[in-house]
This record gives C-alpha cells, sequence and structure tokens, in this order.
C-alpha cells in the first residue's frame, strides 16, 4: 500500500484481511492519517511500514508473472532500493476530475459535485451527477454503479415530466 493519509492506512489495515504480510510506504516520516487509524496500524503485527521512501517505478515481471517489485527511493539518503511484492495499490489522496464544470454546476469546497440529497441532480435542471465526481465518502465502484443506475432513473424522470408538460402544453 502506498500512501500516508486516511484511505491508504485503511487499505492497509483491510489487506490484513487477506494477507499475512503488507507493507505501507509512504513518502515521509509521519503519516496524514487520523490518530485512531495510525494506532489500528501500528498495533497490526501484520503490517510493516517504511518511512522516507518514494516509489520510483514498478517491476514488472513479465508475462503471467505480473508486478515481482517495486523500486524505491529513500527521501533521505537518495538510494534505491528493490521491494519484492506481490500486487501494489496507490491511495495518494483523491480529487474529484470536475474542473471542467466549475462555473457551471455547483461544486463543494472540496470540488466534489453537489447533489441534492437522495437524488443525483444538480442545481442545474437535467444534468445528474453520478461516482467519484459526488461521492467523497465511499468512492468505490460498487457505489458509483449504484448512483450511475440512480443518475439513469433520474434523467429518465426528468426527460418523461419534460415529454409530458410539451404534451400538455401542445394541448391548451
Amino acid at each position: 500500500m502506498i500512501g500516508g493519509g486516511n484511505t491508504a492506512v485503511e487499505e492497509a489495515l483491510y489487506l490484513t484481511n487477506h494477507s499475512h504480510d503488507v507493507t505501507l510506504i509512504h513518502r515521509r516520516d509521519s503519516l496524514r492519517a487520523e490518530k485512531i487509524l495510525q494506532q489500528r496500524l501500528f498495533a497490526n503485527e501484520k503490517i510493516t511500514t517504511l518511512w522516507n521512501k518514494k516509489v520510483e517505478r514498478f517491476i514488472d515481471g513479465g508475462g503471467v508473472a505480473g508486478l515481482v517489485g517495486i523500486e524505491l527511493k529513500d527521501m533521505v539518503t537518495g538510494e534505491v532500493s528493490t521491494l519484492e511484492v506481490d500486487g501494489g495499490f496507490v491511495a495518494i489522496g483523491h480529487h474529484p476530475a470536475t474542473e471542467l464544470f466549475r462555473g457551471h454546476i455547483a461544486l463543494d469546497d472540496d470540488g466534489y459535485i453537489t447533489v441534492e440529497k437522495g437524488t443525483t441532480r444538480t442545481n442545474v435542471p437535467g444534468v445528474f451527477a453520478c461516482g467519484d465526481v459526488m461521492d467523497k465518502h465511499y468512492r468505490q465502484a460498487i457505489t458509483a454503479a449504484g448512483t450511475g443506475c440512480m443518475a439513469a432513473l433520474d434523467a429518465e424522470r426528468f426527460l418523461a415530466e419534460a415529454d409530458f408538460e410539451q404534451v400538455a402544453e401542445a394541448a391548451e
């Protein structure tokens, strides 16, 4: 696991359910994660933390071998080393790709699209948001799929109401 925030620590802790050996790699000498998460991390004997290490590259074993190692650079000494791994996960922050909507759709202070509670409706009629651009809490594929379905249903209802209003206006 690569990172030092809440997401990286939470995911490292989760991985201990599936592996007896988890390594957390962080480029600094302290974590940004909440203290309670740090306490859980440091108390877990299955997790090793590598401090002041920056990932230089992922090492591909080729063919069916996949990822076999990670090349690390020590941020203090400059020394480069290789860590043999069976997998790698990067959790170094999340910034929603919403900049192109700024000034057009309401965004919160963190750049997520704001939606009406319990729906995917934005402040612009006929525009709906789903997935990671509006979900700052879960950020999982399954919740993105769920909100995608919600957005499709919301859009379908919006279009049906618009069609009904056009037919009603034409009848008047």
